[in-house]
């Protein structure tokens, strides 16, 4: 049988009545109080879209669970009854996210609420897999100790991996991850934690990152740009992940030919021009922190690989329109900006009117927004 995470998650995590965690019009109701903490009950019908009864009902039932916690009223609603404040009960549960790179492994824990309770990194030079999950499951162990982590309440693992799906829980990564290519992962670092794992490519943690704390608390439809030692992303639509059919859906450097390949911007290319014009930058994490517009090569890199870029961005606005394309992953904000004031969008008016297009925005959130995304996505799938 294929391995669903699902299956796997605590009776205890499931409503009273069956063996979901949370229904269509409740995960609508905790969606909305994650992007607008602290929002009233009286505006949650105008925001959700469902009947106020609706509301009231589950919203009790949210509560008892334990999911929500009805706070202190909400000034300046003007007459009635003081209707409470929302917030999610990050007690309520806690999930361990692991972004596998090429050199690092980026770890950390975060609560029901979105808050973060801790973050790590592990080096994979090396290591076996088996050392690095070693690794990993001894710190969270340690840090379950220190946060005083009930192990009941540790809902699951979410796992990023620079690689395409191939199937199941199994991806296909670059050379420097070949050991955890072509592999399911989701049962084997379920053996390590006893815990379901839900696995996505890098590029789709990435954006799960940027829909729950970046842009997304605001733009419904987005494209994600995942730039690390490779090249990906991942879509959103109607804040939702959209996976495709084969679960690949954002895998840009596709649309590349192998001559083409090598212009696409992927930052161990960037770090090969930098490495050809004597800069030395020994990691993607280097060059993130240290990046420098002015050293030699990075000119030279990006007027070569610019027709190849503004091809695949004005594929994106045709393909999929969305309202915003993020730029995100490890690349340094300076560079993502050079390539931005770069972009030359297709087509001409028609009479005197514009297609609408999407806004480039550089994402925000820290480096580490593909483990941040890996822990928010067991939430994401199955709550929100």
């Amino acid at each position: 049988m294929a391995y669903s995470p699902d299956r796997l998650i605590a009776p205890h995590f499931f409503r009273p009545t069956d063996d979901i965690v949370a229904t269509p019009n409740e995960r609508t109701i905790l969606r909305v109080i994650w992007r607008n903490p602290r929002v009233s009950r009286t505006e949650l019908p105008g925001m959700s879209e469902l009947a106020q009864q609706t509301v009231h009902r589950l919203l009790d039932q949210l509560a008892d669970r334990g999911l929500v916690l009805l706070g202190e009223p909400k000034p300046g609603l003007g007459k009635g009854q003081p209707s409470p404040m929302l917030t999610l009960n990050g007690r309520y549960a806690w999930t361990c996210g692991m972004s596998v790179n090429t050199d690092v492994i980026d770890v950390c824990l975060m609560d029901f609420s979105g808050g973060l309770l801790a973050e790590t990194n592990v080096q994979l030079a090396e290591k076996t897999v088996a050392q690095a999950l070693e690794r990993v499951r001894t710190w969270v162990s340690e840090q379950q100790q220190t946060l005083k982590l009930d192990d009941e309440r540790f809902f699951g693992v979410g796992l990023g991996i620079a690689g395409f799906h191939v199937s199941g829980t199994s991806f296909n990564a670059s050379l420097p991850l070949h050991e955890w290519s072509l592999i399911e992962l989701g049962p084997l670092v379920t053996s390590y934690f006893q815990k379901p794992v839900w696995a996505l490519n890098g590029g789709k943690t990435g954006t799960v990152a940027e829909a729950m704390f970046g842009v997304g608390r605001y733009i419904k439809d987005f494209a994600y740009l995942s730039f690390n030692y490779g090249f990906g992303g991942g879509l959103i639509c109607n804040g939702e992940l959209l996976h495709g059919g084969n679960g690949n859906a954002g895998e840009f450097s596709q649309m590349y030919d192998d001559e083409e390949v090598t212009r696409r911007p992927a930052l161990q290319l960037v770090m090969e021009r930098l490495k050809s014009r004597g800069v030395e930058v020994p990691s993607i994490t280097y060059l993130r922190r240290h990046f420098d517009p002015r050293w030699p090569g990075v000119e030279e890199w990006l007027n070569e690989i610019t027709p190849a870029y503004n091809r695949l961005i004005n594929a994106i606005w045709a393909v999929y329109d969305p309202q915003a394309i993020v730029f995100g992953g490890q690349i340094p904000p300076a560079l993502a900006d050079l390539m931005i004031e770069r972009t030359r969008l297709f087509g001409k008016p028609r009479y005197g009117v514009w297609r609408a297009s999407p806004k480039l925005i550089v994402s925000e959130i820290l480096p580490d927004a593909a483990a941040m995304g890996a822990a928010a996505t067991p939430f994401m799938l199955t709550f929100f």
